[in-house]
C-alpha cells in the first residue's frame, strides 16, 4: 500500500492541478487514490477537492497526517492498518431530492446586483453535489459519464447519482449565526498558517499534538496575508459580506460599498473567522476549485466543508500564528479625477 501511494504522488510531486476535464481524468485517475483522498479527508486532513488524481495538497495531507501519527512522512504503513479497511466502499449514491432544487438559482457576476438577492445560491444542481461531497465538478462528470439517461448539466430530482464516500456537507443544516458561543476547553488550541506552504494547522496547544490541516488560499504581493501572532475574535457562521473594491484594493474603507446577502456563493462563503488583525479573517468561499490555486484579498478562504469543520474545532481568542512574506507597503487609494472647471458659454460678454 506505501509504495502505490508514494508512486502516484510523486509522480507529480509539487504540481499544482487545476480544475480537470472529465475527459482528461482516465488516465490519471485512481481508484486507490480517491480511497486515500477520502480517508484522509475524514480523518480531518484536507486534501483539497476529491478527485483521485496526484497533487500537491493530497501529498501535503499525507505528510501531515503520518506526523501527527508517528508515522515516516509519506508512509501510511503500520500493524494492523489498511486503508482498504478503513475505507471499504470508495462510492456511494445520492438521489437529488426536491428541496435540493431551494439551494439553487442564479448568481449574478457583478456586486451591485447580488447585493439585491436575498440568497446567493449555487449556480447548479452540479455545483451543489460536487460541494456537498467534497469534490471536483470533473470528477462527478467522470463518474457519471457511463450512467445511461443521466445529465449532470441538467440534473433533476430523482436522479441517482454515484458519488465519494465521505460526509456530506449539509448546506440546509446551516442558519445565520453572528458569533458562535465561546469553547472554553479550546482556548488553548492554536491556528499555524505559513502562507509560503498555503496550508492551515491546528494544534492541540503550544506543544500539543497536530488535529487537523486544510489547504487554504492566501493573500500574496501586495495583498499578501499579513504575517504576526493575532487572536479569532469572532466566528460567524452563513456571514453576509460588505463589498468595498476600496478594502479590497487598498485596505481603506469607502462609502462605495454593497452589502452582499448570505449563501454558498457569498464571497466568504458560509464562514468568517475575524482575527484581531482588522479586516483579516479565515473563510470559506464561492469557488472550492481555486484553493491553493489563486491569491486573495489579504485574507486565508478555505473549500466550505472544511471551513464548517475548522469552526467546529476552533473558538474565539484562540492564537492564530501566520508565518510568511510580508507585504509591501500599501498603495493609497486613487484619488477620484477632479472635475473639470465649468466651461463658460461662447457668448459669454453679452453677460
Amino acid at each position: 500500500m506505501k509504495s502505490l501511494f508514494v508512486s502516484l504522488l510523486l509522480a507529480c510531486a509539487g504540481t499544482v492541478t487545476g480544475q480537470e476535464p472529465a475527459a482528461t481524468l482516465k488516465p490519471k485517475f485512481s481508484d486507490e487514490l480517491l480511497r486515500l483522498q477520502i480517508f484522509l479527508d475524514r480523518e480531518l486532513f484536507g486534501p483539497g477537492k476529491l478527485d483521485g488524481l496526484p497533487g500537491e495538497f493530497t501529498a501535503k495531507a499525507l505528510d501531515r497526517y503520518c506526523s501527527a501519527h508517528g508515522l515516516a512522512p509519506g508512509s501510511i504503513e503500520a500493524p494492523g492498518f489498511d486503508v482498504a479497511t478503513e475505507v471499504p466502499e470508495i462510492y456511494t449514491t445520492y438521489t437529488i431530492r426536491e428541496e435540493d432544487r431551494k439551494f439553487v438559482g442564479s448568481v449574478p457576476s457583478k456586486p451591485e446586483q447580488q447585493s439585491l438577492k436575498k440568497y446567493l445560491p449555487y449556480g447548479s444542481l452540479l455545483e451543489f453535489l460536487a460541494e456537498r461531497f467534497h469534490c471536483s465538478e470533473g470528477l462527478l462528470r467522470f463518474l457519471n459519464a457511463p450512467l445511461p439517461g443521466l445529465d449532470l448539466d441538467s440534473a433533476k430530482p430523482g436522479d441517482v447519482v454515484k458519488v465519494p464516500n465521505v460526509e456530506p456537507f449539509r448546506i440546509e443544516d446551516l442558519a445565520p449565526v453572528p458569533s458562535l458561543p465561546e469553547v472554553p476547553e479550546f482556548r488553548s488550541r492554536i491556528i499555524f498558517i505559513d502562507t509560503r506552504e498555503r496550508m492551515l494547522e491546528l494544534y492541540e496547544s503550544e506543544c500539543g499534538p497536530l488535529l487537523a490541516s486544510f489547504p487554504i488560499t492566501p493573500g500574496s504581493g501586495r495583498l499578501a496575508t499579513p504575517p504576526g501572532h493575532w487572536k479569532i475574535v469572532g466566528i460567524a457562521v452563513m456571514p453576509t459580506f460588505r463589498w468595498d473594491e476600496s478594502v479590497l484594493e487598498y485596505g481603506v474603507r469607502s462609502d462605495q460599498f454593497y452589502q452582499l446577502p448570505i449563501g454558498p456563493n457569498n464571497p466568504v462563503g458560509i464562514l468568517w473567522a475575524g482575527l484581531s488583525k482588522p479586516g483579516i479573517g479565515i473563510h470559506g468561499t464561492n469557488n472550492p476549485e481555486t484553493i491553493g490555486r489563486a491569491s486573495s484579498h489579504g485574507c486565508m478562504r478555505t473549500a466550505n466543508w472544511d471551513a464548517i469543520r475548522l469552526s467546529k474545532l476552533m473558538t474565539k481568542g484562540i492564537r492564530v500564528i501566520i508565518e510568511g512574506p510580508s507585504p509591501p507597503p500599501k498603495a493609497k487609494p486613487k484619488p477620484a479625477a477632479p472635475a473639470p472647471p465649468a466651461r463658460k458659454p461662447w457668448f459669454w460678454w453679452l453677460q
